[in-house]
């Protein structure tokens, strides 16, 4: 009798995000620098402090170095304003190659946040308990 185990390859934890509620915004990068707004929008599915999963209405293809503007949703009344957002470079890993119209489906890793505190702030939503872990 065999037993089937299966290896866990991600550094961090994942956490479920309802799609609607966690809004984020995506701008190309060229090096390092920007290449125009935050103008490509889109929701995240599930997020880790390496990376998260989520959809836009342009598909980014693998590789592609991005900025990231990630709206967490608030963990309380007082936790409103630009503290709810983080901001991350990343990279695109995966764009599922079954979408065919919009919105398309990808995965970045993050490289590094972009401000003194954001890896904190993301920190302190996982353990704010309100997030189930993805399977």
């Amino acid at each position: 009798m065999s037993t089937l185990r299966l290896i866990e390859r991600r550094q961090f934890p994942r956490f479920v995000l309802e799609p609607m509620y966690t809004p984020l915004a995506v701008r190309t990068l060229e090096g390092d620098q920007p290449v125009g707004a935050f103008d490509i929008e889109g929701h995240a599915y599930d997020i880790s402090e390496g990376g998260a999963r989520f959809e836009l209405d342009r598909p980014l293809k693998p590789g592609t170095r991005v900025a990231m503007q990630i709206t967490l949703p608030s963990i309380s009344d007082s936790d409103i304003g630009p503290g709810r957002s983080i901001l991350v470079f990343a990279n695109v890993v995966w764009l599922d190659e079954d979408d065919q119209i919009p919105p398309y489906r990808m995965a970045v890793v993050f490289t590094h946040f972009a401000r003194a505190g954001d890896r904190d702030r993301l920190v302190r939503q996982f353990a704010s308990g309100r997030y189930r872990a993805a399977a």
